[in-house]
């Protein structure tokens, strides 16, 4: 595969909010009784999916970071989207798992439950090719982008599971990756690569605990020019014009159950809707969307 070839399906493609995917009409009222538990909640795509789950009704909101000041901004923005949203927040690093434990006992004691997951902390530094890099920052890539993913993820199933077991509209899990999973970029190995167990990770949640409803997706949130994207080579920043309510939007229609059939799989924020759903069939009885290895027949 080429170094900068990304695989993807040929769809229309959005790079802004449309009707489909907006939480303020089409979703509105998708979200209603749901508690949202969200990670990277403090600025970016984070914080605009909070805003957006709270438009779509949600009945409370908790918000994890590392920035209570950054937390407390996303808080008061959801209360202005939805006054009636129950909003609260903890201090948390995804890389430790107590604390992580810890936000997650604290949201199902304040809120009852927890039936929808959004694991947007996310970590990249400045690339460099392997025999450059950091080893330092090389790792710290992977204990945030998947050691904190897995750990949301396990302290967060056993309230999945019973959220779908109370009813099927909960248990939705949604880890953040990027369409840098599915492409060999030079100077990219620690964020690629972490993205990439990403998405086989998503595959495994569907393995062991699809049969118990929770509904779990690995997303490209669009190319979107945050904090953390300004360390890629500016080259790639002209690229990055999608705003973060695109991903918002497309958290809030997967958490609304009308992709359920997909769950398991890599999808993109930027892929249409309504034409992804007309492929249903073909995604599901040809096994798309998952990592394969490629051999000739």
């Amino acid at each position: 595969m080429s170094s900068i070839q990304a695989q993807s399906l040929e769809i229309a493609t959005h790079h802004a909010r449309y009707p489909a995917i907006d939480p303020e009409t089409t979703l509105k009222g998708s979200a209603s009784g749901k508690v949202i538990f969200i990670t990277g909640a403090s600025q970016g795509i984070g914080q605009a999916t909070a805003v957006a789950f709270a438009q779509a009704g949600a009945r409370a909101i908790y918000l994890t970071a590392r920035s209570e000041q950054a937390l407390e901004d996303t808080r008061a923005r959801v209360v202005s989207a939805n006054p009636q949203t129950q909003c609260k927040y903890m201090v948390c690093d995804v890389t430790d798992r107590h604390q992580v434990e810890a936000s997650i006992h604290d949201c199902v004691s304040r809120f009852g439950g927890v039936d929808a997951v959004d694991s947007n902390a996310g970590y990249l530094d400045q690339w460099a090719k392997i025999g450059e890099s950091d080893p330092v920052s090389w790792w710290r890539t992977w204990e945030v982008n998947l050691q904190g993913t897995y750990h949301v993820i396990r302290y967060a199933i056993p309230h999945l599971i019973e959220s779908a077991r109370r009813h099927p509209a909960g248990g939705h899990l949604i880890l953040i990756s990027s369409i840098g999973a599915q492409m060999v970029r030079p100077t990219a190995s620690d964020y690629q690569t972490s993205k990439h167990a990403i998405n086989r990770l998503c595959e495994f949640v569907d393995v062991d605990h699809g049969e118990a409803g929770v509904k779990c997706f690995a997303i490209h949130p669009g190319g979107v020019l945050t904090t953390l994207a300004k360390h890629m080579p500016q080259a790639i920043h002209g690229l990055l014009v999608d705003p973060p309510e695109l991903a918002a939007g497309f958290a809030v229609w997967l958490c609304s159950g009308q992709a359920d059939w997909a769950k398991g799989r890599y999808l993109s924020s930027n892929w249409d809707v309504d034409e992804l759903t007309r492929r249903k069939d073909q995604i599901v009885q040809d096994d798309l969307l998952v990592n394969r290895l490629r051999v000739s027949s």
